[in-house]
């Protein structure tokens, strides 16, 4: 049997490789989410302007209004658009032409191709909204056949954000794997963002886990503060977002994909609302997670290999259901300005 270490090697060589085809100089890629379940937002034109004065670059966006889509074309600042759930159906059960006919409609009628790094199909469809698994996968790869004949398809890139409730036993991070229930599903998914040169898209809150786990999990673990540190065979984590970034890793790795990069399409701290929820932890969270983005820290188990990120959220969204601390996760108030002072650089 080869031993732990060599596999850790050859994992190493991987992404050694992988940087060496990819060279980045200029740090992972830090972005923001443009949530808008609210009814007192300021209008897109508006949002584009906060964002153009805060040299926010890069930025998701959860559906395909056209206004807002309208209002970013021309701006230079890089969109990742998602395709709500319940279009999947339609989408998968059409043809590479009906893609094609259905993104110039509802997206490049709209917005330059130029401008958008990702498309994400559907949102956190594992686990949280099952009624769509079956109909994921064909829309993607009639999307793809589209991008392909439109000549977009090395550009943009197709991938659909997951939950990351969809891991289990991540406890340490080399344990992890994914839930059994959806590997049916997720194991092709994984095939064709690795033929298609994508990213696993994950969103990820060390907040929930923290409250959930708060007898096992300290405020300062979550909070990039800890002066212990977890060990894990001969890796070292000081922190829980290191540590879940890696629990993907190590179950991507497991099914057979140690090479498809992990993009964190959601993560933020909320200011109030919950346990530890203060404008002072979000800072200090969304503070560090910038700062290891752009100074492409990686994690233990991907040294030097920035994870790009985007931050939850632009505003706190009033119209938000569940517990309170999920309508404050807001970096700006509505009148244009920091809430906190978080630079995204």
């Amino acid at each position: 049997m080869q031993s732990r270490t060599h596999h850790h090697f050859l994992y190493s060589l991987c992404y050694l490789l992988l940087s060496l085809l990819y060279p980045s100089t200029d740090g992972a890629p830090v972005g923001i989410c443009y949530g808008r379940v609210a009814n007192n937002l300021p209008p897109p034109s508006t949002v584009v302007s906060i964002l153009k004065s805060n040299a926010i670059s890069n930025v998701r966006i959860f559906d395909i209004d056209c206004n807002t889509l309208q209002s970013f074309a021309g701006t230079g600042i890089s969109l990742t658009i998602g395709i709500p759930n319940d279009i999947l159906p339609a989408l998968a059960s059409g043809t590479p032409t009906t893609s094609i006919e259905w993104l110039q409609s509802h997206i490049f009628f709209h917005i330059p191709a130029n401008q958008i790094r990702y498309i994400a199909v559907g949102n956190e469809i594992f686990l949280k909204d099952p009624v769509y698994i079956l109909h994921l996968l064909p829309a993607i790869k009639n999307l793809y056949q589209a991008l392909l004949i439109l000549n977009l398809a090395n550009t943009i890139k197709l991938s659909s954000p997951q939950a990351a409730s969809v891991i289990v036993s991540s406890y340490p991070p080399s344990s992890a794997t994914f839930d059994p229930s959806i590997k049916p599903t997720l194991i092709p998914l994984l095939q064709f963002l690795r033929e298609s040169r994508s990213n696993f898209m994950i969103n990820l809150y060390p907040y929930i886990s923290y409250l959930k786990e708060s007898a096992f999990i300290a405020a300062d673990y979550a909070l990039f503060g800890s002066r212990t540190a977890v060990q894990d065979g001969a890796l070292m984590y000081n922190n829980l977002f290191d540590a879940s970034v890696d629990a993907f890793v190590y179950a991507l790795e497991k099914e057979g994909f140690p090479e498809i990069p992990v993009v964190v399409t959601e993560t933020g701290w909320p200011t109030a609302g919950g346990a530890a929820a203060s404008v002072g932890n979000a800072l200090a969270y969304n503070e560090n997670v910038v700062r290891r983005a752009a100074g492409n820290f990686g994690t233990p188990k991907r040294p030097a290999v920035g994870v790009e990120v985007y931050l939850f959220d632009i505003f706190d969204e009033n119209g938000k259901v569940g517990e309170e601390y999920e309508k404050h996760f807001g970096i700006f108030g509505l009148d244009g300005l920091k809430i906190y002072d978080l630079n995204f650089k």
